[in-house]
């Protein structure tokens, strides 16, 4: 099985993958005039703004929602997967796939709040929807959420569930049976809860969690700071071929940074959207810069982190493409969780390992619950046609079983499938969001003209010529409505 799979993403993540999300990203930011960098200040600002209410969440809220989606085992396990077979110059091209990636997210989260639709009560949106309503096109919004419903649900909770196993096992001796059982409980006492049980546990551990796991790389790094120069030199060295171990593999350095990279903060993969929908706004671009800021957060903050551990204390391993031996500094780990807990453990005696395997239980534990979200919400894309209520309860089931399934599995065959589900939503959603890019520039035109002229940033798509966006077009009226009773009031 793991043969045919890995044949399968030979041709999901062939070349044209890697070029399609590098050139995504750096088209939407040259045409964003980089927004990323222009609306910094503006990002961390918005991050904080905002209150949920009955039918949507907080921007926080949805900010955590995402980032308990991207920050995940890509951001450990993941980090040292593209070291071992990319080299450190991997660890370049995932932070040049964040950089260019934060304006994809902007795109594909300001699509998803300007088609989102309130369904029972809760605002759901994301790919589908906007591929539907944006593009017109039914058929491709299905085969994205049916692709999306199997991927998050059945081929990537078992890559975070097996970096869960592996790291108590490899730190207290845990058995894999006894995490797969926890796991499943844990998640099921979630995922029964509704949108705004995962939003509020969201809240909550992601960000301390990512803020602890920062603090202690900081620490690390400050301990062997007169390494840190060489370590920043070997990196872009290497990214380029430049040096003179690594150079030989500066084309698997760009592919598994670009793969590590797209796996870790999912920018263009169409993740992000879901959550972003949720989030009570009062213009769609509000959410798409906050999101655009969490890929900084994911790669740039924890991610860095990760690299730096390993180069900084030299715990890593790199092979080239014919399986031999480039760097052996660790002996006797596979590559993955071991690495990072190594590294820490050399370090930080009788913490370090123990510190990681909880890093990877908060982060792996979170993004499986945000996986549910996801699939959920294509569920009930699909269900505003069918209506299938039990369709829910079997994803339920199906997302218990893959993360058991996960949990007791080899690596190499959670990671294989892990891979080929974000590839093929990558494929889907970055063709959509390319096609669907004037709706998002309208949008972030419109926000900027209002803040410069001293304006709190209201949406109307009608104004701009937007079509089919229902919710907004409500809100509008109901808006016009209230200024003309108070209008009528004063006379």
């Amino acid at each position: 099985m793991n043969d045919l799979v890995n044949a399968i993403n030979g041709i999901v993540w062939s070349p044209a993958l890697i070029a399609l999300c590098l050139g995504a990203g750096l088209y939407f930011s040259v045409r964003s005039r980089f927004l990323q960098l222009r609306h910094l200040r503006e990002m961390v600002r918005l991050m904080m703004e905002g209150k949920s209410s009955a039918e949507g969440v907080s921007s926080f809220q949805a900010l955590a929602m995402t980032l308990a989606g991207r920050v995940g085992t890509g951001n450990i396990a993941g980090v040292a997967t593209a070291i071992t077979f990319g080299g450190p110059g991997a660890v370049f091209w995932m932070w040049a796939v964040a950089f260019l990636g934060a304006s994809s997210a902007f795109v594909e989260s300001t699509l998803g709040q300007v088609y989102k639709e309130q369904i029972h009560r809760e605002f759901r949106g994301g790919p589908a929807f906007y591929i539907e309503k944006g593009l017109g096109m039914k058929w491709y919004a299905w085969i994205f959420a049916v692709v999306t419903i199997f991927a998050t649900g059945v081929l990537l909770p078992g890559v975070q569930a097996n970096s869960i196993a592996e790291g108590l096992r490899n730190a207290t001796g845990i058995d894999a049976n006894v995490t797969a059982a926890l796991l499943a409980i844990a998640l099921g006492f979630i995922i029964f809860g509704g949108v705004k049980r995962i939003a509020h546990f969201a809240e909550i551990v992601v960000p301390f969690m990512a803020l602890a796991y920062i603090i202690v790389a900081c620490v690390i790094i400050f301990l062997n700071w007169q390494a840190l120069p060489g370590v920043l030199t070997l990196i872009f060295s290497s990214a380029f071929g430049l040096d003179a171990g690594f150079g030989a593999i500066v084309g698997m350095a760009i592919q598994w940074g670009v793969k590590r990279g797209v796996y870790s903060n999912e920018a263009g993969q169409g993740t992000g959207p879901h959550a972003s929908s949720a989030a009570e706004v009062s213009h769609p671009a509000k959410q798409g810069l906050v999101q655009g800021f969490s890929v900084y957060i994911d790669t740039l903050f924890v991610c860095s982190a990760t690299a730096f551990m390993l180069l900084i204390t030299g715990q890593y391993n790199v092979e080239g493409p014919d399986g031999t031996a480039i760097h052996t500094g660790v002996h006797g780990v596979a590559s993955g969780p071991g690495y990072v807990q190594t590294a820490l453990e050399n370090v930080m005696p009788g913490f370090g390992s123990l510190f990681v395997a909880l890093a990877l239980l908060f982060f792996a534990f979170t993004t499986i619950v945000a996986y549910y979200y996801i699939a959920e919400t294509n569920i009930a894309y699909i269900n505003r046609t069918v209506h299938r209520p039990w369709m829910t309860l079997v994803l339920k089931v199906c997302m218990i079983g893959a993360t058991v399934y996960g949990s007791v599995k080899t690596a190499d065959v959670a990671w294989a499938l892990g891979d080929l589900g974000v590839g093929l939503m990558a494929w889907l959603n970055i063709a959509a969001i390319l096609l669907l890019r004037n709706v998002a520039f309208k949008c972030l035109r419109d926000y900027e003209a209002q803040r410069a002229a001293g304006k709190e940033p209201e949406f109307d798509p009608a104004a701009l010529g937007i079509e089919r966006a229902d919710y907004w077009v409500k809100r509008a009226a109901g808006r016009r409505q209230q200024d003309a009773d108070a209008v009528t009031a004063e006379v």
